[in-house]
């Protein structure tokens, strides 16, 4: 049997979510989770809309059908193979044809169960950012590079805390640096996406840590709602001396390739100024990491204490700390 739900709803539900939209869409973004089961390869979608546009509805139709009837009992395999109790949530974009069709073919060969999303896709997306939106009692941890604050809060997490960590979700830490060692972030939508999952797991009437951010992280960028709320909130600044944050940050990058630490230098230039890139380039080729790291907190000291002194936050809470032992600051940040 195939029914509608409300995008509201799905997540009440425990059952496999088909996304039968192109490769290139799902790519683009896609709910957390859902399984692609494309009706149509990029090519053979691109085809159809050409179709659709230059000649009509009905011969967009034909043709489709003409690719997807070959991949009829593939696409029951591939479903049964994720939903062997035949209880499955089906999508495309709108919840129009492609949904509705694969639905119907997964009911008429055994399916209990098919339900597609009222709306699809579009209407998950409205939902996401509609829901990032919503008032919620942020506290932002903040402080300057080095301090260990992404560490921290995965303590505080630990210790019972409700935390999103956001440079995880962008698979990106935030700076010039921040793309070293890192797997390839997710589009801009996609990261809208993870951040609304994690999100939704939250009491929003009980405090939730984030650490604090610039509003582009990487490549991806925090919705604006959201991130208007980050900056209205209270900010916890740690304070931690400048030589133990570089013994950190040697700690943290002196393993990583030199070459993508010149080019991460180079990409501060203008703001580090000439002769401190030349030292740290200097400093760099001889490893003398310590030496890079206290000549680039030059600049991110700068940045962030610009940020401390935003008129916008609630309260300013400064905590010092004379090391970066996250555990030791977490239980204290625990404490407060």
């Amino acid at each position: 049997m195939v029914t509608e739900i409300n995008i509201e709803n799905v997540f009440s539900l425990t059952w496999p979510i088909i996304d039968v939209r192109s490769p290139a869409e799902f790519a683009k973004g896609h709910i957390p989770g859902a399984i692609n089961i494309a009706l149509f390869d990029n090519d053979e979608r691109a085809h159809v809309g050409t179709v659709y546009v230059q000649q009509s509805k009905e011969e967009a139709t034909k043709l489709g059908y003409e690719y997807v009837t070959p991949k009829l009992q593939n696409f029951i395999n591939d479903a049964l193979s994720i939903a062997p109790n035949r209880k499955v949530i089906v999508h495309c974009w709108r919840g129009g044809m492609r949904s509705q069709a694969f639905a119907q073919h997964l009911s008429d060969n055994g399916f209990d169960e098919v339900k597609v999303i009222l709306g699809g896709y579009k209407a998950y997306r409205n939902y996401v950012l509609d829901n990032l939106a919503t008032p919620a009692k942020l506290n932002i941890l903040g402080g300057y590079t080095g301090s260990g604050k992404t560490p921290i809060l995965t303590e505080l997490s630990k210790l019972g805390h409700q935390v999103i960590d956001l440079e995880g979700l962008a698979n990106h830490k935030g700076s010039a640096f921040g793309g070293i060692g890192q797997q390839e972030q997710p589009t801009v939508e996609q990261f809208e996406n993870n951040l609304n999952k994690e999100f939704q797991k939250f009491d929003t009437n009980k405090v939730i840590w984030v650490e604090d951010e610039s509003i582009d992280i990487g490549k991806v960028q925090i919705p604006m709602p959201f991130y208007k709320q980050m900056q209205n909130s209270n900010l916890y600044f740690i304070d931690i001396p400048k030589t133990e944050r570089a013994k950190k940050l040697v700690a943290e990058y002196g393993v990583c390739d030199k070459q993508e630490l010149a080019d991460s230098i180079q990409r501060i230039s203008k703001r580090l100024g000439g002769l401190n890139v030349k030292n740290a380039i200097e400093n760099l080729e001889i490893e003398n990491y310590f030496e890079v790291a206290m000549i680039v907190l030059i600049y991110y000291d700068k940045l962030y204490l610009k940020a401390k002194n935003n008129s916008n936050w609630k309260k300013v809470i400064q905590i010092d700390f004379p090391t970066t032992n996250h555990i030791e600051n977490a239980f204290i940040i625990h404490n407060l």
